[in-house]
Formats: structure tokens, C-alpha cells, sequence
């Protein structure tokens, strides 16, 4: 365990070590200089990616957690197949050819990146879902009928907060994906930060491509560490506790 321990904190050195030398790079080279000069065009393309993602990761949301309580009901359970692969074709299609793909539909702009990222989204909330409730424990669900419980409530009551932990991992997947992958929303006329990225690669000028591929990188990592508290929030205690 000692071991273990000094390598995790090695890793951490190193890890910080690489960030706090790769900021110090970038500040004393200028290369945030498109955010100091032009800070009102960053807040207006970060707008657009946090509403893109906001959007298509909320119709996500309320789309694959229904469906997946779907087909882990019995009367519905041979429709598993259909629907995961349905959504299996939104990652099994590189994200660049689904994107096209919206805006031949929908043509240019925000609109077809919201769609094409929101089929982007679906299978690992699905599948997180599925696997979540079918992961309760049998016998709390027999439990739960032997008191006298209905479907309805052994499903609010036993099986969604047993399978919280699961579905918001998913969340999470799908949110920080799709953060990414929104950066290729500029290239369908989507706006975002892809705009300063892509601005970059064309120029060959670095301070526009790190002025808009890190503040990517730290939404990210702020959605990420927000849904973190999340699952420590909506779990229960006492489901934390025997896992642990």
C-alpha cells in the first residue's frame, strides 16, 4: 500500500508540475493574447458552447434515462436490442460524418450541431442506465414486493437510487465528450470555441488555438468535477458506504 501510495504522488507531482510549467509557457510567450485583446468575442463564443452542449446534453438526458428504465421493464425487455443499437449509430459514425450528416437535414448553424451532438450522447446515459438498474440487487427488489410496494415506487424508491451512481457516470461520459467534439461545431457554421481552434491550425498561430482549446479543456474538467458532487450528493449515504 505504501508503494501504491508514493506513485500516486508522484504521478500527482508530475502531473502539476506539467501544468504549473505548460501556464507559465503560455503566459510568458502572450499566448492568451486573443482573450485579453478580445474578451467579449471569448464570452460570446464560450456562450455558444456552453448552450450547444447544454441543449444537446439535456435532450440526451431526457431522452436515454426514460428509454432505458424502458426496456429494463419486462413488457419491453426484447426491445433492448433495437433501441441500443439505434443509439449505438450516433458513436459507431465518426462525429465529423454526424455532423454532416445534420446539416444536410438542417443546413447550416447551431441547430444541426445541437442534433448531432445529442445523438452523440445517447448510448452512454442509455447504457449507464440499463446497467445501473439492472445492477440492483434481486433480492431488495423481492424485498420491496414482499412489503407491498407497487412497480412505480420499488422504481423511485429501490431501483433509480441504487442506480444514480451509474447514470450520472454517464452524464458525466457523455457531458465531457460532447465538450470536445463541440469544438467541431464551427466547421457547420455552430459557432464556439472551435472557432479560435480552428482559427489556429489555419494561421498557424498558437495563441489563438490555446485560447480556445484551453478553456475547452477547463469546462471539461469544471462539468466533470461538478457532476462528481453530484453523485456524492444524490446517492445515498448509506449506498456509498457499501460500496465502499
Amino acid at each position: 500500500m505504501k508503494t501504491k501510495k508514493r506513485i500516486a504522488w508522484i504521478v500527482k507531482i508530475l502531473f502539476w508540475l506539467i501544468v504549473i510549467t505548460f501556464f507559465t509557457w503560455t503566459i510568458m510567450n502572450d499566448m492568451f493574447r486573443p482573450i485579453v485583446e478580445d474578451f467579449g468575442e471569448f464570452t460570446h463564443l464560450l456562450g455558444q458552447h456552453i448552450i450547444i452542449v447544454f441543449i444537446s446534453g439535456l435532450l440526451a438526458i431526457l431522452i436515454s434515462i426514460p428509454l432505458g428504465i424502458l426496456v429494463t421493464r419486462k413488457s419491453f425487455q426484447k426491445s433492448e436490442f433495437w433501441i441500443v443499437n439505434m443509439a449505438n449509430l450516433g458513436q459507431t459514425i465518426p462525429s465529423l460524418a454526424v455532423l454532416a450528416l445534420a446539416m444536410g437535414f438542417l443546413g447550416i448553424g447551431m441547430k444541426a450541431a445541437i442534433v448531432a451532438l445529442f445523438i452523440y450522447s445517447l448510448l452512454p446515459i442509455l447504457q449507464n442506465t440499463i446497467a445501473g438498474i439492472r445492477s440492483v440487487d434481486k433480492n431488495t427488489i423481492d424485498a420491496a414486493r414482499g412489503i407491498g410496494l407497487t412497480p412505480f415506487q420499488i422504481l423511485i424508491k429501490i431501483e433509480l437510487p441504487n442506480a444514480a451512481s451509474s447514470i450520472i457516470a454517464g452524464i458525466r461520459t457523455a457531458l465531457v465528450i460532447n465538450i470536445g467534439t463541440a469544438a467541431l461545431a464551427y466547421l457547420i457554421g455552430g459557432g464556439g470555441l472551435g472557432a479560435w481552434i480552428f482559427t489556429g491550425i489555419r494561421l498557424f498561430d498558437n495563441a489563438f488555438l490555446i485560447s480556445g482549446a484551453v478553456p475547452v479543456t477547463l469546462l471539461a474538467i469544471l462539468v466533470d468535477y461538478f457532476f462528481k458532487i453530484m453523485q456524492q450528493v444524490l446517492v445515498p449515504k448509506g449506498l456509498r458506504l457499501a460500496k465502499k
